[in-house]
């Protein structure tokens, strides 16, 4: 078992710890990979969330324009050379 003894300081207005590479690694962790972080009794539990494979129309399921701006650019005017 992969142990460390750490200390939690403050990040902004909340608390961190940052995991030693021997930790990460022993738990398969990396960074930008999101975690589910639990209280359970006394213990704080982070549980790695799996990546997924989504397919093209999983990923547009999940789509929605209020939330991701809708269209980007207009096609109603020409910007270049384009022909209609």
């Amino acid at each position: 078992m992969t142990s460390a003894v750490l200390d939690i300081k403050h990040w902004g207005n909340n608390l961190g710890v940052r995991l030693p590479a021997a930790i990460a690694n022993a738990a398969h962790l990396h960074a930008d990979q999101r975690v589910n972080i639990t209280v359970e009794g006394e213990r704080v539990v982070i549980t790695p969330i799996r990546d997924e494979a989504l397919s093209l129309e999983q990923r547009l399921a999940r789509f929605d324009p209020q939330r991701h701006g809708g269209e980007v650019m207009s096609a109603d005017q020409t910007l270049g050379a384009e022909q209609w």
